[in-house]
């Protein structure tokens, strides 16, 4: 199936996984065979403009995903190919009555198409909405808003691009990428020190973050070379705490410093209250697990 590759590679989406997921996405909403409304109401000459147009304020995400659905959808079915203008890119904030992309081609191809296309530009461009509250809430400070692996399962790689469309940045992408310590594995080995030697003993190279409670757990994992340390529900005056723990420690291993992630219960209220205890990172879960949906909706014109 073909996906413009070269437009998702210029915005760094691999082409071969957004087929997989645009297809698997059509798949569902073609199990039957076709689209029996448009099938019946629509002529199979008959041309078409549809515009996707922004219904509320916010930020833009997934437009190349968009293509890719009409793309898909065409390449599927044999149909001719659907010519789209972008009207805005993502990352962009848009706001209500604002076009952001314009397609123009085979009407029961647009109609198909729609309900997948805007799935997928609502979804994404929710997660880079909330995204950029964030940012915009801690902006001024040293601190970055990252996500977690905590996303709709099939959709990881497109969440995690519209995170980055918000103006965020990304944790690992998989659990191999980077080691996460977290409780339970220092309980099965018996220890902050005891977790962390294991498994840099397994993977000499690989990052290590350490999930802390305490101050003095922070020590420890300094001590033992960690490169990151997540600080698990801790309030903001045990943030400062332990961010002045850590930068006072000497980190094993390395000149350079520890960095420092707040985790856990964390509130757009309080963002910047977190940022300013000197923490590089807030992990905010609700990016990809409870983003609404920015609505779009879909315009068309006869052509």
């Amino acid at each position: 199936m073909s996906v413009s590759p070269r437009l998702l590679s210029d915005v760094g989406l691999d082409s071969a996984t957004v087929a997989d997921v645009v297809g698997r996405a059509l798949a569902e909403d073609l199990a039957g065979g076709e689209d029996v409304t448009t099938a019946a109401t629509v002529p199979a000459h008959h041309r078409g403009v549809a515009r996707f147009v922004a219904r509320e304020m916010g930020v833009v995400a997934g437009l190349p995903v968009v293509v890719a659905v009409l793309d898909g959808y065409a390449t599927l079915v044999g149909a001719e190919a659907v010519d789209v203008e972008l009207a805005a890119r993502d990352g962009d904030r848009v706001v209500p009555g604002e076009t952001v992309l314009i397609a123009r081609g085979a009407t029961t191809t647009l109609l198909t198409a729609e309900r997948t296309a805007l799935n997928f530009l609502c979804q994404l461009s929710g997660v880079a909405t909330a995204t950029r509250s964030w940012v915009d809430a801690v902006a001024g400070t040293d601190a970055q808003i990252r996500d977690t692996r905590k996303t709709v399962p099939g959709l990881r790689l497109l969440q995690k691009y519209a995170v980055r469309c918000g103006g965020g940045v990304n944790h690992r992408m998989s659990l191999s990428d980077a080691a996460l310590v977290k409780d339970n594995h220092v309980v099965a080995a018996g220890g902050v020190g005891a977790a962390f030697a294991a498994v840099r003993d397994r993977g000499p190279t690989l990052p290590i973050e350490v999930e802390c409670d305490t101050v003095e757990q922070v020590r420890e994992a300094v001590a033992a070379g960690a490169d990151l340390i997540l600080l698990d529900n801790m309030t903001p005056d045990a943030l400062r705490a332990a961010v002045d723990a850590a930068r006072a420690a000497g980190r094993a291993g390395s000149a350079g410093p520890v960095l420092l992630e707040a985790s856990g219960g964390l509130t757009l209220a309080e963002a910047r209250a977190v940022a300013d205890t000197g923490v590089d990172y807030l992990a905010i879960g609700a990016l990809t697990h409870s983003a609404p949906a920015l609505d779009f909706g879909l315009d068309l014109e006869s052509g």
